[in-house]
């Protein structure tokens, strides 16, 4: 499997709208249809045979929680994610087994976190490390390719369509995917604090509460403080105290 196949599921167009434009930066994430209600869902599910379905809980007639217990019947069942605007569900929709529980709206961090969970799942080759372990990093500057050891660089993030190396003399510039860079760097010491930054652990510094759940990272030897998303700190803390 090179492509996670998913249904999204919304008896709202808006909703189904904006989560399917919210996915597409996503590179193995493929929305293959969508349904308006619960039985569109099952019809659906049998059409498109997605690897995973966005469900939203609240819908009339059949809501998604019914769905979730349907689909356990199809010869394919997919993975489910359920997405709604209200919490109290939670405990139910994790008794279904659900790979994720999305509040509305969307929030781009926790549907990273959500995407990353489904790739693991589902793509368990591409986590795997496989052949020797590289000891440079290659990364195309002007035509050319210089070779970088990831000892030296301290933080990768997203700017635009472009990736930014940051290392402790240069900063390059590559028009790969982060998630290209991220697999890259496996096998090396970095760690996605952010949907759009990757930093080498060797460099932490200081980790700081900021506001609204999230925290301030210090690396050494860089000047920016980045910022860690909610989503991230708990395992950054965790890795950071073993």
């Amino acid at each position: 499997m090179t492509d996670i196949r998913v249904l999204i599921v919304d008896d709202e167009r808006f909703s189904r709208e904006e989560l399917a434009y919210l996915l597409q930066p996503f590179e193995r994430i493929k929305v293959v249809g969508e349904a308006a209600s619960g039985d569109e869902a099952i019809v659906a599910a049998l059409k498109y045979q997605p690897d995973v379905m966005f469900l939203d809980v609240e819908m009339p007639k059949m809501d998604g929680l019914a769905v979730a217990a349907a689909i356990k019947d199809l010869k394919k069942v997919p993975e489910i994610v359920f997405a709604t605007a209200y919490p109290d569900f939670a405990v139910e929709a994790f008794r279904h087994q659900a790979l994720d529980y999305l509040l509305k709206p969307f929030d781009e961090d926790q549907l990273a976190e959500a995407v990353n969970r489904m790739e693991k799942k589902l793509l368990p080759e591409e986590n795997q490390k496989q052949g020797p372990v590289p000891s440079k990093f290659a990364v195309e500057v002007d035509e050319t390719i210089e070779y970088l050891n990831p000892s030296d660089i301290m933080y990768v993030y997203r700017e635009g369509r472009a990736t930014k190396i940051v290392g402790r003399a240069s900063v390059y510039e590559t028009n790969d995917a982060l998630k290209d860079v991220e697999e890259r760097l496996q096998p090396f010491s970095f760690f996605r604090i952010h949907k759009s930054y990757l930093v080498n652990i060797d460099y932490i510094h200081r980790l700081t509460p900021w506001f609204n759940g999230a925290w301030q990272l210090e690396l050494r030897g860089a000047e920016e403080k980045l910022s860690v998303s909610r989503n991230y700190v708990k395992d950054l803390r965790r890795m950071m105290e073993l």
